[in-house]
Order: C-alpha cells, then structure tokens, then sequence
C-alpha cells in the first residue's frame, strides 16, 4: 500500500487512509468485484480514485448527479488529474470528440450519467478503451427499493460481458440491508467483497426538540454555539426567509439554492467557507462535494423526506471529531404540513401524462420528434401558463429526469440578447474614451460579428474566457452600454434546462414508466412514515433508531441525543413544575413566555411540561399554549 499512500499524499495532501479506504482499494487492485457501504463524509471517490491513478487506463465512472459529476472533474483537474464528464446537452459529435480524447489522450477519468449508456453506439466506443475499473457512484439508484431508483442503472450489468475482467466498485452513503442485497443482486456481481462502516457517530448528538418559535429556538442554538452552522429549509422562498430574519437578528447568514446564479452560488458559499458568515440556509441542493470539517450544527426546520437524505444532510456536521449537534425542530402543526409537501405534491399516472404532454406543447415538439434538443426552462412561467400546481409539476419533471426521458438541469441560467444601434465609428470612439472596457467590447465584436445587423444571443461565460474578465464585469459593460443608449440589450432569466432524451411518444412513453412510479409512491409514503416514526419516539436513543433504521440492531446508546440526555437528567424538582402551575393560573402562556417568566433551562422546562401534560394538569391549546386543565 505504499505506492496508494505516496498518491494520496502527492495529490490529496492526506497523510492516512481512514477506515476502510485501504481495504476497498486493495480488493479493487485484486481484482475483486466490490460493495462499499460508507456514510457521508466517508471519502467514497479516493476508493476508485487512487486504484485507478496506480493502474494503466482509465476509470469509468458511473453517477447520476450532473454537478457533482462537474464538481469532481474539476477538482481533479486542479490537482493535474486528466478528467472528463460526459454530461446533458452535449452533442454527439462532441461525445464523440471526448470518446477520441478518452482513447489517446492519456485520461484517467471517465464520468458519465447511466442514461449514456443506453446508446449502444456509447457502449460500442467504451469497448475500445483501456478501462481498468468500473466505478458505480450513488449505487442505491440500483435498486428499486433505493430513495432514487433510476432504470437506467439496470443497464450497467451488461457491462459486465464487455468487461468481464474488469472490477465493479459499488458505493453508497445510505442503504437498507434489502437496498443492498438488491444492488449486488442488480449489478450482477457474484461473491463481491463488501465493506460496510457503522452509521455510527459517536461525535454528533441527534436531538429533537419540540419548537413553537422555530425561530427564537434557532436564534438560542446559534448564539450558544456561534461556529459554522447549515439550516436545511424546503424551498427557495424559505431559503430566503429565513437568512433575512437570521440577518435582522444580527446573525451572519447567507443562503444557497438551484436557482441561483453559479456567481451568486460561489459568493454565497465562499461567504460561509471562509466564516464570514455563521449560516448558510439551503435546499438539499447544498452539500454535494462540501468539505468543512468544523460545522457545529447542522438543523432542520422541517420534516425531511426520509431518514437517507436526512442521515447525509445531519452528517455534514462534526467531521473534525469534535461534538456536533444534528437538530430536528418539530412541532404539532409540521405533519399536516409535510405531509401536503411530500405526500399531496406525489403525481400519478394522469397527472404525469398530462404535464409531459403540455411540455411536448410548452417547447412546440411534435409527435414522433424531439430527441437531444435542448431548451432553457423557466418552470414557474409553465407551472402558471397550464395551471399546474409547482410541487407536484417538480415531482414530475424530476420523475421523467430519473428514468432519463428527460435531462433536467437546475442551474440558473441567463439568456442574453444584444445589438449594437450605433455606427462602428461611433463604437471606436467610446473605446477610446473607455479603455477598461475595451478587451470586453473587442471581444464581443470578434466573436459575433453580425452584432450590428441582428439581435444575438450572447454566450457570458464565452466573452468572459476569451476577454479575460469575470462574468460580472462583462455584465457590468453591458448594462452600461445599454444605458448609454449605445446597445439593444435584453435579459430573461431560466432557472432550468430541459433536454429531451428521447423522441415524443405521449401514452407509449408513460405507459412503459408508470409502474415505475407507482413503486415510488409507495416507497415515498413509507420512507415518511418512517420520518414520523423518527420525530414522534421518545421512548429510545435517537441514534440508535437511526442505526435501527439502516440495519444496525445491536448498538448502544449514544449518552448525547435529546433522549439520552432527557434520561439522564436528575428528576426535576417539583418546584418548577410548581411554578408552571402559578405562572398557567393567570392566563395561558406559549412555551417562551414561561420561560421569560421562569428562567428555567431550555431542558428543564421542556421536561416539567412534558410531566404536566402527560399527568393531565395541563393542555396544549390549538393556538400552541399551554393551559390549565
């Protein structure tokens, strides 16, 4: 192992493997068909990275996430690693140029999403390179009992009669014991080596704490433990919301979700990286490729969707070691509410239909046509043209993504129109008289020339590269030509885009994937079930039933978790119980005013109430106060 180690130390700059990286690698150098099971943070990609960078020929590797995809090319290239990602809207002259450059171009890389391989013209050109391991990222999306099951991972077992020598590395941050048993079965590997590291973490500390003010509860955590902090929300709006009130209460706070601006995403992000703000409030569109070793808390302010998601979100928190806390805040009211979120907002067979074909109509795609064309997507204007409710139109569109009938990407777009409306002269002379936008005006005139005669689309990132600049100063350049009356200049916003993977066929294509998504209905509504289960169970260690949950029967208590330590508490003295009991006689109160009055410890109270509602001397009222009974 000598030589894996001098490569992780070369290029990683870690000293030592963590359990069990060494182990996987070294059954993958064996030749081993392999299954690795290790929880967020575990460092999965230095399992197929390193074997790969010690052997002749190239890694293939297999993921269905487009960013992280993106994210992991280019940090490899940064490091001086040849990568390549075959990703959505890529034409296939260029997927072929990129096949050519895989072939003699001495890369050690090949990402690309499952969909890809359902082009058997893709398989044919994978034949003929020197692939010395095949990787499988985010392999639960085998398995149909998986929280992503995408049938075009199914294709990867064919695979193996074109590569019968060649290893399979399978790995996962969060899977069942029947979610595994299914991948290996699904893979088609036989006897493969499996490592499974615990979901223990002995360093964070699962609590779930019952909040009427969600927000004054959030403000006490944070103001006792000031350091780095992540808030999951559900939405953009609450995103927003909630960094905004975090703000006005003099807490640092920035936020982070899909439909921002990769400008904005890497402002917002190096705004919290580098502890210039304590928050970041995001959608479970942050995380893919964090590295921040020293996040203190990480809380939910909503019921999540299932313990996967939730287990890898709380598990961005106390990767240094040190104690971290993973909170849930909870309340009565939160169940009806997640459960129109989650449950309400899941399509059916109709409504699917229904909303694939208004978007064959919306792009103006005809019956039987439609394949690799790509369009920028503003899914609110759709969602109001056709009166589709949001939630459950985004379900939809996700659906359709994940059996590849369509490509969806997330990421804010801007598409920008432009035409100059004075005379060249007159252009020359307003360089001369403002040479720090010149490289940027140049470029522009160079790289479209018919700018004069028509409106053109303008490529931002392009004119950025080929000027030298960053996209901001270019926009900078453009609105102050535009409000100089020098340019025609015209800007409408996307927050998607949508490619369509296969021709339109209406009933044929919904027909073939409606079992599909009756199956995830179903495993939808259990996996809530089980967050339900989760958030209302104060009869056992938090993270025991999170271990519970992922197979682990014979763990202990964790001694740090909301219920352990409600166990350990000394009785409280019936004097606070007492005091409850005056403070109700005069009117009812909320769980804040009692506090304000009692200045007993967050713990302390909530414990003398759960005391007093559970000996029915008092209630909880439908306004959330507590009364007298």
């Amino acid at each position: 192992m000598q030589e894996a180690l001098s490569i992780l130390q070369k290029y990683w700059k870690y000293d030592s493997f963590r359990t069990p990286q060494a182990e996987i690698i070294t059954s993958v150098l064996d030749g081993h068909d392999t299954f690795a099971l290790m929880p967020t943070g575990g460092g999965k990609s230095i399992c197929f990275q390193i074997p790969a960078m010690m052997q002749e020929g190239i890694c293939l590797v297999i993921s269905p996430l487009i960013a992280l995809m993106k994210d992991q090319t280019a940090n490899l290239q940064k490091i001086g690693i040849k990568a390549i990602a075959l990703t959505g809207g890529i034409s296939t002259d260029e997927i072929s140029d990129l096949l050519d450059n895989c072939q003699y171009g001495n890369y050690k890389f090949l990402y690309l999403s499952p969909e890809r391989l359902q082009a058997d013209w893709v398989v044919d050109r994978l034949k003929n390179l020197p692939i010395n391991l095949i990787a499988i990222d985010e392999a639960h999306c085998v398995s149909q009992w998986g929280h992503d099951f995408r049938p075009a991972y199914l294709k990867i077992a064919s695979l193996k009669t074109h590569f019968p020598k060649v290893p399979f590395l399978a790995l996962t941050a969060t899977a069942t014991e029947r979610v595994k048993k299914d991948v290996i079965a699904q893979l088609g590997i036989e006897n493969p080596a499996v490592f499974q590291k615990s979901f223990a973490r002995e360093n964070l500390a699962y609590m779930v704490l019952n909040a009427e003010d969600k927000l004054y509860r959030i403000e006490q955590i944070l103001r006792k433990n000031p350091q780095p902090s992540i808030i999951y929300v559900r939405n953009r709006k609450a995103c927003l919301d909630t960094a905004s009130q975090l703000e006005s209460l003099g807490i640092k706070a920035t936020y982070y979700h899909g439909g921002l601006h990769i400008t904005e995403k890497e402002k917002n992000m190096k705004l919290w990286m580098e502890e210039k703000a304590q928050v970041i409030v995001a959608t479970n569109a942050f995380g893919m490729g964090i590295d921040k070793a020293n996040v203190k808390t990480v809380i939910h302010i909503q019921l999540p969707e299932n313990l996967e998601n939730y287990y890898q979100e709380a598990g961005r928190a106390g990767r240094n070691g040190e104690k971290a806390f993973a909170i849930l805040l909870n309340n009565p009211s939160d169940i009806q509410y997640s459960e129109n979120q989650i449950l309400n907002s899941l399509p059916d067979k109709k409504f699917l239909k229904e909303m694939y074909v208004k978007l064959c109509n919306f792009f103006q795609i005809a019956y039987g046509e439609g394949i690799n064309e790509q369009f920028s997507f503003n899914i609110n204007q759709f969602c109001v043209q056709y009166g589709f409710p949001p939630l459950k139109t985004f379900n939809s569109l996700q659906f359709l993504d994940r059996q590849g009938i369509i490509s969806l990407s997330q990421e804010f777009s801007e598409k920008v129109t432009v035409r100059f409306v004075i005379e060249s002269k007159e252009v020359i002379r307003y360089v001369s008289l403002n040479p720090q936008d010149e490289e940027i005006i140049l470029t522009l005139l160079r790289t479209y020339p018919g700018i004069y005669e028509i409106v053109t689309a303008i490529n931002i990132p392009l004119v950025a590269k080929k000027s030298g600049a960053k996209e901001t100063q270019v926009m900078a350049v453009l609105h102050k030509l535009h409000e100089r009356q020098i340019i025609d200049y015209h800007a409408k916003n996307n927050d998607s885009t949508v490619t369509f993977n296969e021709i339109r066929e209406d009933d044929r294509t919904i027909n073939r994937i409606s079992k599909y998504l009756e199956e995830q209905n179903s495993l939808k509504k259990d996996q809530f079930e089980a967050v339900l289960n989760y958030a209302a169970d104060n009869t056992s260690c938090k993270s025991r039933q999170l271990l519970s949950y992922f197979g682990e029967k014979d763990s202990k208590d964790c001694d740090i978790c909301s219920y352990c330590i409600q166990q350990n508490k000394v009785s409280v003295p019936n004097t606070a119980a007492e005091k409850i009991l005056h403070l109700l006689k005069t009117a009812p109160m909320s769980s804040r005013e009692i506090q304000f009055h009692s200045k007993f410890p967050d713990d302390a109270l909530i414990f003398a109430l759960k005391q007093l509602l559970e000996t029915n001397k008092i209630e909880l009222l439908p306004n959330n106060k507590y009364t007298l009974k």
